[in-house]
């Protein structure tokens, strides 16, 4: 993508064959310019940052990104965990010790006791228990993902903003010396009784508005990097590349808009409505018991009245819930999960809704600026050109005024920095289109 930075229809030869004089503006003009360039536009000496360094920065250990991916880990150490049967449980006592008189031997009853229960879910809960929070942390990845384009598209858009204020900056200071040097001439016409006042207040006027645009720009410059920091640090000090990337053509509307079905934020409403499928069937097992598994063994001390030992006792026993009072429980868990997976579907719906809007607009966007490009290209650049010329050469030749003159400089200058502007709006439109339909770097 080619940039126009071509200098203005310079003024200063024109005008000084109508009065003779050779001012020297030029050297004033370059002092004055260099004091108002700010201190990254200075530094050409420094290593330029390019796009896809700066991409290669904003992606390499992204917090949001790998905050996500932590918490994508975490589910699936967690879906391990769920999956298991709860600890045994160990029971130790003393079971019918007289306490009025006698001791361990005293009672037939009386058992030192050891004991084990194991828990075991109703149903399929481990499994599924297992299935949901792998989902979850599907749906995680996939947001992970999402958060890796939308830091791509942050950075680019920030990027290319930077690379217009510097590009703005430097037209409007290569402007200037030719607005300067009409002042000059103005004066020198007035002087002499060629011209009236009114053309010194012009041009005068005309310098003063562009040095305060000089100063806005610099200014915006300045916010540009500030924005670009927050993904690339300290290296948005140095200055942007100059060269635009060569984004010159997309895919067509319907192969974008296929290529939403696999975009991240519509994957992970896919695993999220999965992960609520799965809550449901998860609140199923609610009506299907627990279980537990209880092994008992009672050891007894003393004889039995023929003198043999007193036998020691095994126990086992099965224990089970009983859902009899399902209306306040089982019965509103299962809602509760129905509710939350219609509202996963309603969400995924409205994400693929909300996409789909924002690529008919955006790639409606991208052909417009197209359009206006090719219209800059072919006409408007060297009409806008010609024109301030022209002006010129009839305020030469007496057929025109100065205000003709200054209106083509400024409108001229004003062309430019639309035309930089444009390729900057084409540019960050790609960016955006590349961040919805899946478009590779």
């Amino acid at each position: 993508m080619m940039m126009f930075l071509g200098r203005m229809p310079n003024p200063s030869t024109a005008l000084r064959k109508i009065t003779g004089l050779e001012g020297k503006t030029v050297a004033l003009a370059c002092f004055f310019t260099a004091l108002l360039q700010s201190p990254s536009v200075l530094a050409q000496d420094a290593n330029p940052l390019t796009l896809r360094e700066a991409e290669e920065l904003a992606l390499y250990d992204e917090p949001g990104q790998g905050s996500l991916l932590s918490r994508a880990e975490g589910l699936r150490e967690a879906a391990v965990a769920g999956g298991q049967l709860p600890d045994p449980t160990m029971r130790v006592g003393l079971a019918n010790f007289p306490i009025q008189s006698g001791g361990f031997s005293t009672e037939g009853m009386t058992q030192a006791q050891l004991g084990v229960r194991q828990v075991f879910p109703g149903g399929d809960t481990r499994a599924l228990t297992t299935e949901k929070l792998d989902t979850l942390a599907t749906e995680m990845t996939h947001k992970a993902d999402g958060r890796g384009r939308d830091v791509l598209t942050s950075v680019r858009v920030s990027w290319l903003e930077t690379h217009y204020w510097r590009s703005a900056h430097n037209i409007a200071l290569d402007s200037r010396p030719f607005f300067d040097d009409l002042v000059t001439i103005t004066r020198s016409l007035y002087a002499v009784g060629r011209k009236n006042q009114q053309d010194v207040l012009r041009a005068e006027l005309e310098l003063s508005r562009l040095d305060d645009r000089i100063i806005d720009m610099n200014k915006q410059h300045a916010r540009a990097r500030a924005a670009l920091s927050e993904w690339v640090g300290g290296e948005s000090s140095r200055p942007v590349a100059e060269k635009l990337p060569e984004w010159t053509a997309v895919p067509p509307l319907e192969v974008l808009t296929r290529n939403l079905e696999s975009h991240p934020a519509i994957m992970a409403a896919d695993s999220s409505v999965d992960a609520r499928l799965t809550g449901v069937a998860l609140a199923r097992q609610q009506y299907k018991p627990d279980w537990a598994l209880d092994l008992g063994y009672g050891y007894r001390d003393g004889s039995l009245p023929n003198g043999n030992p007193r036998s020691d006792f095994v126990s086992l026993s099965v224990t089970f819930d009983l859902p009899f009072f399902r209306r306040n429980r089982q019965d509103r868990t299962l809602r509760a999960a129905l509710s939350e997976k219609r509202a996963a579907v309603q969400t995924r719906e409205e994400v693929l809704r909300r996409l789909n809007s924002q690529l008919d607009a955006e790639y409606a966007r991208w052909k417009d600026l197209g359009r206006r490009l090719d219209l800059y290209d072919r006409v408007i650049i060297s009409v806008s050109a010609d024109n301030a010329i022209a002006a010129l050469a009839a305020y030469q030749s007496e057929a025109g005024d100065f205000a003709d003159v200054m209106r083509g400089y400024v409108d001229d200058l004003n062309t430019r920095l639309d035309y930089v502007r444009l390729q900057v709006e084409r540019a960050q439109s790609f960016a955006m289109l590349a961040n919805l339909g899946g478009i590779p770097r």
